[in-house]
């Protein structure tokens, strides 16, 4: 009889170890390790190769069909579109986020638009009882006859929906669930096992399903990372300032890295339809080292400032204070200033700052945090109707960037008339380099260095 080898896993992260350690050394963990036997394996033929196995049905790839998965819209078109379209008809979405950040409260408002378009929805609520979720859909508005279940076995779930066809099923959350003989709740076989079991379901069933999942301290879904590779589509829920950010990160569906913006409110999470007007709203006009810049966050084009204030440094080494951009990115463009444009930066604090709490790495900001530093150095304002991006490279040059035409649009839709763009826009002139930028901004005004 073959031995079976016992490893261990580690509950957080799903880190595979031969013993129990007290750490793991992947995601830093203490006491995250759980006992874990493989199933071994009971064939009885052992002639030929493989045991007497034989091998599956083959079908060409010309043979197969072209058939578009029905889509079901949640009724939230700022939630269709980070998820491509709608839900997918018996396809398994996971939205992680941070505690209290409003999953539930997002899910119970899906719930309801669904069910009110007559599509039969399943709530699993394995966190809370049915009175506070009864005292939630009242806060929100709710009056869709919802389905509600306590029940969070993975067997039991499964049987619901194979015999109710439900058009939604919720479950709040995975980490609930249970599988028969798999361990505590919670745990990484239990989590896994019972992904798998609610997948096959919707499959099996045509019901798109919506799983919750906890997050780590580090930001990422609890769990097995099997666990994002089993589902079709991974969304996460974070707060920038006062906004909700949903960001799609995986999508067999659609396109992944979509992004949607919400704001909580008393009657839930709310969308909003104009993204670049909320984050510009408190801009202030007419105030040197502020530029509005037209970025990508994902796949939204968006228009955000970026401020920057230089003062005269009490101390022997001047700072450089960078937030919501990548801090080296900044010393580039710092460095550029000083050497191609002479802006003495020397015996001056640098702080630039991406307004509205967003971080974004996106290399079209170069070029506004150079136009903002030097604004701020030369304590000129920039004209109300300008808009940049571009990328700066170490010779002083503007490059072109990513999604330049959409960039482009947004800053049209939002009023912006001119456009300080790297070369190759149509019906932009483009500029070459820092030197022009500058010049290009204030020509109007007659500014010089």
């Amino acid at each position: 009889m073959a031995k079976v080898r016992v490893g261990y896993v580690c509950n957080s992260c799903g880190y595979q170890s031969a013993k129990p350690l007290g750490r793991c050394p992947n995601c830093q963990a203490w006491n995250s390790f759980e006992e874990e036997t493989p199933a071994v394996a009971t064939g009885k033929g052992r002639g030929g190769a493989y045991g007497g196995v034989v091998g599956g049905k083959l079908t060409s790839l010309s043979t197969v069909g072209r058939r578009e998965e029905p889509r079901t819209s949640t009724g939230i078109p700022e939630l269709d579109r980070v998820l491509g379209g709608g839900l997918v008809a018996g396809g398994v979405t996971l939205i992680g986020g941070e505690p209290g950040i409003g999953k539930s409260t997002l899910l119970l408002q899906v719930a309801d638009r669904v069910s009110r378009q007559g599509g039969p929805v399943l709530y699993v609520a394995g966190e809370e009882s049915l009175e506070q979720i009864r005292l939630r859909a009242d806060r929100l508005g709710v009056t869709a006859d919802i389905q509600l279940t306590r029940d969070t076995r993975a067997e039991h779930v499964a049987a619901l929906m194979a015999e109710h066809k439900p058009a939604l099923c919720i479950v709040d959350s995975i980490q609930t669930v249970t599988v028969e003989g798999e361990g505590a709740p919670g745990g990484v076989a239990q989590v896994r096992d019972g992904t798998s079991m609610l997948t096959r379901a919707a499959k099996e069933t045509g019901t798109a399903t919506v799983l919750v999942g906890h997050v780590t301290k580090d930001g990422t879904v609890a769990g097995p990372k099997v666990m994002e590779h089993i589902v079709d589509t991974t969304v996460f829920l974070e707060t920038v300032g006062a906004f909700r950010l949903l960001r799609s990160v995986k999508n067999r569906f659609g396109q992944a890295g979509e992004l949607g913006v919400f704001e909580m409110r008393g009657e839930g999470l709310i969308a909003v339809d104009n993204p670049s007007a909320a984050f510009l709203a408190e801009r202030p006009v007419g105030v040197p080292g502020s530029v509005v810049a037209a970025t990508i966050d994902g796949q939204r084009p968006m228009l955000l400032e970026v401020q920057a204030l230089a003062s005269k440094t009490p101390y022997p080494n001047a700072r450089r204070v960078v937030v919501g951009l990548d801090p080296r990115r900044v010393d580039v463009v710092l460095a550029v200033l000083e050497r191609r444009l002479d802006l003495t930066l020397g015996g001056l604090d640098v702080y630039v700052n991406l307004a509205g709490g967003l971080k974004v790495p996106d290399p079209g900001l170069d070029l506004a945090v150079a136009l903002a530093v030097y604004s701020a150095v030369v304590g000129r304002a920039l004209p109300g109707n300008v808009a940049v991006f571009g990328e700066v490279g170490l010779a002083g040059e503007v490059r072109s960037t990513q999604a330049a035409l959409r960039r482009a649009e947004e800053a049209g839709r939002a009023g912006y008339t001119r456009l300080v763009v790297p070369p190759g826009l149509d019906g932009h002139p483009g500029i070459k380099s820092v030197e022009e930028a500058v010049a290009a901004v204030w020509a109007s005004a007659g500014a010089s260095r």
